[in-house]
């Protein structure tokens, strides 16, 4: 049997058919040698390449799928396994291994059925997250308008200076209590689909001169300006168009937040010919800020949920502590990358790369 093909000599059962390629889950078929002898459409898809007519080893380099194989070969039976595949965004199966024989060729087959649960794996842990993070970051303003609010009916109940000024603390506190369930919703979003990368276009160019438009004026009130510069030949960009607005506002918000009053805030996209690890023409937007800069030691911490470099700042002026984090995983859906540099008294820059059309 001959490397790419399928031999003449192994003969096709049912299965091995036309019928495989009706499966809308990966299907791979093995002899009782481990050699491959069929897959269907979703399988090819799967596998890093076609390894007709070698071992299943070479194309899926998993210890529990090849034990499941084996186990099947052995008692007849039915395998079942749960199984995580590698990748920039790990996918988790659920494997059911069975063996039938070809009447064809009277041989035994083992087939290998790979039904992905990645989206219902990651609806349960987001759930998790969701309420440990919830519980967590809104006891302590709930305590404090709790709080405002008994003393509102008791010792300041006739007392207007301390009445508007409670209410308004209490607004405040309200706001980003809204603003964090915003984020901890859009994140989980990201992350339920992030296994399942965009393939519409999206116009880098159209989406950074919409951004520059809506934030200069929370720009101006810091008497910062924001300056964009883009290449000419930009091409146009694989992605989401709305959640690549949402990474370029996060990153903006974060340089209007974090940079010095009076500074520039500068934006430039260009063309990569290749990206880093996945190959092919890519984007790369760049937000530079003037700000105090960021120690080297606390880089690799800042796409952590609610993670702050600096610990003393407001929670009321540092945002929800999400927006790098929700950065993060919109990249790894659109298997691009985020890289940070930074100048401590200087400033910082965030670069974003992801993949673009020829």
């Amino acid at each position: 049997m001959s490397t790419g093909d399928q031999s003449d000599e192994h003969s096709l059962s049912p299965i091995e058919g036309g019928l495989l390629e009706r499966f809308p889950d990966p299907v791979v078929v093995v002899d009782s040698g481990r050699l491959v002898v069929a897959a269907n459409e979703a399988a090819r898809e799967l596998l890093p390449t076609n390894y007709f007519g070698r071992d299943l080893s070479l194309s899926l380099r998993h210890p529990e799928i090849l034990a499941a194989v084996a186990g099947a070969f052995s008692t007849g039976g039915d395998e079942e396994r749960e199984i995580t595949l590698p990748g920039t965004v790990p996918r988790v199966f659920d494997l059911r291994v069975f063996v039938l024989r070809n009447d064809a060729s009277d041989r035994l087959e083992a087939v290998l059925v790979f039904r992905e649960v990645t989206s219902a794996k990651r609806s349960d842990q987001m759930r998790a997250d969701f309420v440990a993070n919830v519980s967590h970051e809104l006891r302590s303003p709930l305590s404090a308008m709790i709080g405002f609010i008994e003393t509102l009916r008791g010792p300041a109940k006739e007392d207007q200076e301390a009445r508007e000024r409670f209410l308004a603390i209490m607004q405040g506190e309200a706001q980003r209590m809204g603003h964090l369930i915003e984020d901890l919703l859009s994140l989980s979003r990201v992350e339920v689909n992030e296994h399942i990368a965009p393939t519409n276009a999206a116009d880098i160019r159209a989406i950074l001169d919409s951004l520059k438009e809506m934030l200069s004026p929370r720009a101006a009130e810091r008497g910062m300006t924001i300056d964009l510069n883009i290449v000419d030949d930009l091409p146009v960009a694989i992605g989401d168009p709305d959640q690549l607005h949402q990474v370029f506002r996060n990153l903006v918000d974060n340089a209007i937040s974090y940079g010095r009053e009076g500074t520039t805030i500068a934006i430039g996209a260009r063309t990569l010919d290749r990206m880093q690890r996945i190959g092919g023409l890519g984007v790369a937007v760049t937000v530079r800020d003037e700000g105090e800069g960021i120690p080297e030691e606390q880089i690799p911490r800042l796409t952590e949920r609610f993670y702050r470099v600096d610990k003393g700042r407001p929670r009321s002026m540092g945002g929800t502590g999400l927006g790098l984090a929700i950065v993060k995983h919109i990249v790894s859906r659109h298997r691009g990358a985020l890289t940070v540099e930074s100048t401590l008294g200087k400033g910082s820059a965030f670069t974003v790369t992801v993949p673009a059309k020829p």
